[in-house]
């Protein structure tokens, strides 16, 4: 693993005996790494995150791991909602939607990729519980977005993937069709809206669950298509269960 940078923030408070059991991805969305650290480490403003990554590959370390950093915010996945109190954050430099939004260099995947495989081993998190900020802040959050290369993660054990080529765009989803797709996704770890007609919290959901398994569908209405990857994945997801 390339060598750490020492970059501390005091931006940090106590687990509170939490285990760490999410590693939690996220971009910057700012334009530089250099504005990105300053804010991160700055006292006045309440964020924080672990680490850092660069796109030359360099890794700062911020806060230690045995600390809460304050990267989640609001957040939810599989019934916990202190999800800052059970995950490392990696903040990974890119410009983000909002200031030029593009491709992570190979150098800043391969460098998250053993930074990662790292944090995992250390701790015993599970493959399913390697996910994205948008996974757990769907009606806030883009990030790390869909350009992330989250099939390379997982060809390295990081997060679940199935190859979405393989699940041909279908029909358009039945109420029951729905019902299963919101079951599917809350047992996958999604929080989604009450039962019903499909609302803004659940397609805020399916947005989050293209933009990470199925970018090639992002935006687009979920249909046969979403229902089957997601009973795929949740499949998976059970049968590395120990």
């Amino acid at each position: 693993m390339p060598s750490m940078i020492e970059r501390p923030s005091t931006n940090f408070d106590d687990r509170n005996g939490a285990p760490i059991d999410i590693l939690l991805m996220h971009y910057t969305g700012m334009p530089d790494a250099a504005g990105a650290l300053d804010r991160l480490c700055d006292p006045d403003v309440p964020v924080s995150a672990h680490y850092l990554v660069d796109e030359d590959g360099s890794i700062y370390r911020m806060v230690e791991e045995q600390h809460r950093a304050w990267h989640a915010g609001v957040s939810f996945w599989a019934g916990e909602t202190d999800i800052n109190a059970r995950s490392v954050g990696i903040e990974i430099v890119n410009p983000g939607h909002e200031w030029g939004y593009r491709d992570f260099p190979k150098t800043q995947m391969q460098s998250v990729i053993e930074l990662s495989k790292d944090i995992v081993a250390r701790h015993g998190i599970p493959q399913h519980r390697v996910i994205a900020h948008s996974d757990v802040a769907p009606t806030r959050k883009e990030d790390p977005g869909e350009k992330f290369d989250w099939a390379l993660l997982a060809a390295h054990g990081l997060g679940l993937w199935l190859d979405p080529g393989n699940f041909a765009p279908g029909e358009a989803l039945s109420e029951d069709g729905w019902l299963e797709l919101r079951a599917a996704l809350t047992a996958f770890g999604y929080q989604t809206d009450a039962q019903g007609a499909p609302g803004e919290a659940l397609k805020s959901v399916v947005q989050a669950f293209q933009r990470h398994y199925d970018p090639m569908q992002l935006h687009q209405q979920a249909d046969s298509r979403t229902l089957s990857l997601i009973q795929a994945l949740l499949s998976e997801k059970q049968s590395l269960k120990p």
